[in-house]
């Protein structure tokens, strides 16, 4: 009878345990944002932000999510959480970047040759801790962890472009993000800067040869229909931050902040693996529908003439050394 009772007794302990830990914070309702829809990698970090949170604090903190746009545009995410009007959204960093100019390091281009250098950035503490203050102390919005999308790999409907010559002559529509539209000049071509919903259409009546996006978007936008050829261009990783209120965050009592900490922290590791599986998925969905993949034989070149562009921003990011700082921890120096 002993040994019956005393693992049932030190099972009720643990949940009296658990719920007298989940008691201690205080009840809360968390506002979370994205103008992505269900789905995408923004919906997909908030929602396991609402999981980690709402199974942590045991339901005694809760999160209510916007997606798909229903609270406005990305900037207007930004403008939301500067006034606490909204706790937390999911934007890309180049949105954030007119509120918070040290965000610009972020997408530099050929800060991250290899994906395994934003890991290895984007999970050093110091550093996200370091940005965030930045980003804080110039925009009253924090990020607490940064998301990682695919990276914006060329696609064109001429022919297939394995060095920096067949760039040459061909029209290549680039969001209107000048460090983006900047990286083209130093290749040599100038940038068709159209809206994205002028894209499709631009590309189907050859008012623009090509674009540049993660092979999930080209996969989403059906550019099979309008691109046939795939080059693995590694200049532009998409990042975003996971951000938070400043004024809200610092308000918090201090459990329930670690606690958002903490879930952000895991909601952005999460987003990490799945967006890696949706890409190759995404990838292999586009050679099926016909497109052609091609490897630069010269990116090196690419990768020189893109980074002469970095002096231009280091007084937005901050100086040369946060640059620098930020090489060294990716062992690039």
């Amino acid at each position: 009878m002993k040994k019956v009772l005393i693992p049932l007794i030190a099972a009720v302990l643990l949940v009296c345990s658990t719920s007298a830990f989940a008691e201690d914070y205080q009840r809360t309702m968390i506002m979370a944002a994205t103008a992505n829809p269900s789905g995408s990698l923004h919906a997909v970090a908030l929602e396991k932000f609402k999981e980690i949170v709402e199974q942590e604090s045991a339901g005694n903190v809760q999160v209510n999510l916007f997606l798909g746009g229903s609270m406005g545009s990305e900037q207007a995410n930004v403008k939301q959480l500067r006034g606490s009007e909204i706790h937390v959204a999911v934007l890309a960093a180049g949105n954030l970047t007119p509120f918070a100019p040290s965000a610009t390091i972020s997408i530099l281009p050929y800060l991250f040759p290899k994906i395994e250098d934003a890991y290895t950035l984007l999970s050093n503490e110091e550093f996200v801790k370091g940005l965030g203050d930045s980003v804080a102390a110039e925009s009253k919005t924090r990020p607490l962890g940064w998301l990682i999308g695919g990276y914006r790999v060329l696609t064109n409907s001429q022919h297939s472009i394995t060095k920096l010559a067949d760039l040459q002559g061909l029209k290549i529509r680039v969001p209107k993000v000048r460090i983006q539209l900047d990286s083209f000049r130093s290749w040599g071509v100038e940038p068709h800067p159209l809206a994205w919903s002028e894209t499709f259409n631009a590309l189907q009546q050859g008012v623009a040869d090509g674009q540049e996006n993660p092979h999930s978007i080209n996969q989403d936008q059906k550019f099979w229909e309008v691109q046939k050829y795939i080059t693995d261009l590694h200049y532009m990783l998409w990042v975003g931050p996971l951000l938070v209120s400043e004024k809200w965050f610092q308000r918090l009592p201090e459990n329930t902040q670690i606690l958002v900490q903490k879930a952000a922290t895991e909601a952005c590791k999460y987003e990490w693996e799945w967006v890696a599986a949706q890409n190759k998925v995404a990838l292999d969905n586009c050679i099926k529908h016909g497109m052609e993949l091609n490897e630069l034989t010269d990116e090196a070149e690419w990768m020189t003439k893109a980074r002469a562009l970095w002096p231009e921003y280091y007084e937005a990011i901050g100086g040369k050394d946060k640059v620098d700082n930020a090489l060294n921890i990716m062992g690039q120096n």
